[in-house]
């Protein structure tokens, strides 16, 4: 038998959801017979995307307080009969600040 060109083993244990994913994946780069192969390319040169969620976070938040103040002035127009222009206000200027952290964020992604 001939000697081996790589020597160190690495193991790595995943689910059997996982497991799957890779499999997909090595079909779709052509590599679906060759796991070595294939996690060799993928651990050399593969890559990490990291994503800052800052600003969706921000999103979400503001989101859920138009929410929240639109439920408010539900109640309160369901027991008084009235809505009020200041409400709506309220929610327009809320509005304004989701529409600039929407596009700040899709900015920043450029």
């Amino acid at each position: 038998m001939a000697e081996r060109k790589r020597k160190i083993p690495l193991i790595v244990y995943v689910t059997e959801d996982e497991r799957e994913t890779i499999q997909r994946k090595m079909e779709l780069a052509g590599s679906a017979n060759n796991f070595s192969r294939y996690a060799r390319k993928m651990l050399i040169d593969g890559y990490v995307i990291q994503v800052d969620h800052t600003p969706l976070k921000e999103l979400a938040r503001e989101i859920g307080g138009i929410g929240r103040n639109i439920n408010q002035i539900a109640a309160r127009a369901n027991t008084t009969g009235n809505l009020y222009a200041e409400d709506i206000q309220e929610i327009k200027e809320r509005m304004n600040e989701v529409w600039h952290i929407v596009r700040y964020t899709l900015l920043s992604q450029r």
